[in-house]
């Protein structure tokens, strides 16, 4: 067939006005994440120098900086070797924020050291993000400001850290914020409790903070457990980590579960509603009671793998993202042994996060 210039010409826009389709962006591996604590004034009130007792607990608020380089550099080495690709951060005292250097405790590192470890990590495969708790339950780190929750000057100043942290972590995909455990029967005695309305105008204030720096919010989702308009409430692009550890070995089969177990049956079906309404989930596991199994027969708290199997049954591809594991033990010889069972339950929960393919977030 002969082409004439004229009829080269006329294909050549017709080509040019067809639509282009943009390529997809190719699936991102899906999340394997170690919760760490760097900080650990996310517990009771902020108390200078003092004990403070709710609900007859003492929590003592930490004066200093409790963090082991060295147990931190192990548990690094750990992770890796488990096949993590992702740690994230509780950091409360642990930085120097650049705009509230009056939040620096002695100990507290300098952004500099946070940005070094950041890229390190990095290289290693990790990918580190930042979680700020601003749940009104665990802001002791804010000292004086978790005082003044809903006011003009305690949202300035959660907007400050939080771009002081964007930028102290070569500004990440994610920033979790907490939001856990916060409502009236959780904070007897405490001076500030914040419940409906006014819970949700901060939540709120701060995912917009966070958005505005160019990163994802991240939260945990147990104020759904008993508020059935979370899920309409909530910004969709939040991501979700309901948690469940299995505390009361209530298992994960909700037809077997005994008529005490109204809490366990509360979060498994939180997992199925986020995903109806759309939401992106890495569920949360935890051996922070092993002590509890292993009295029961059982060697540790492995519920991390059933929890794996529980979210691939119940959650759909398209919205489970990832899983997370985390021991709420601190960087520090005294959370060593603990931090590592987590790290072992995880890796080997991991052949199970690895059959599902890849996952986009």
């Amino acid at each position: 067939m002969n082409v004439t210039r004229k009829d080269f010409l006329s294909l050549a826009a017709s080509a040019a006005a067809m639509p282009v389709r943009a390529s997809s962006p190719a699936p991102l591996p899906e999340i394997k994440a170690m919760l760490m604590h760097w900080g650990l004034n996310q517990w009771g009130e902020y108390v200078p120098g003092g004990l403070d007792t709710i609900g007859g607990a003492k929590n003592v608020y930490k004066t200093k900086v409790l963090f082991d380089e060295a147990v931190w550099n192990r548990f690094v080495d750990a992770m890796v070797a488990a096949g993590m690709n992702m740690v994230v951060v509780d950091l409360g005292e642990f930085p120097v924020y650049p705009s509230h250097p009056e939040l620096a405790l002695p100990g507290s590192r300098s952004p500099e050291w946070i940005l070094s470890e950041v890229r390190r990590l990095k290289k290693l495969g990790l990918e580190l993000i930042p979680k700020l708790n601003f749940s009104a339950t665990h802001d002791a780190w804010l000292q004086e400001y978790s005082h003044m929750l809903t006011t003009s000057k305690y949202r300035q100043v959660c907007s400050d850290i939080i771009r002081d942290t964007s930028e102290m972590f070569d500004h990440p995909r994610f920033l979790h914020i907490g939001y856990d455990e916060e409502g009236f029967e959780l904070q007897k005695g405490f001076k500030c409790v914040r419940c409906d309305e006014v819970w949700w105008s901060d939540f709120l204030y701060i995912v917009n903070a966070v958005e505005s720096c160019g990163m994802r919010t991240w939260m945990w989702s147990d104020y759904g457990w008993r508020h059935e308009d979370f899920a309409d409430k909530c910004p969709k692009q939040v991501l979700q980590s309901n948690w469940y550890y299995d505390e009361q070995l209530a298992g994960f089969d909700m037809a077997s579960m005994a008529p005490s177990h109204k809490l366990a049956r509360m979060i498994l079906n939180l997992y199925k509603k986020l995903d109806k309404a759309g939401f992106d989930q890495v569920p949360c596991g935890s051996n922070w009671k092993s002590k509890k199994y292993r009295d029961s027969g059982r060697p540790v708290n492995d519920s991390i793998v059933d929890l794996v199997k529980y979210g691939r049954k119940f959650i759909s591809r398209e919205h489970l993202k990832g899983f997370m594991m985390g021991s709420w033990s601190g960087c520090t010889q005294e959370g060593e042994q603990h931090n590592m069972e987590a790290i072992s339950l995880m890796q080997k929960a991991v052949g199970f996060v690895n059959k599902g393919g890849s996952a986009t977030a």
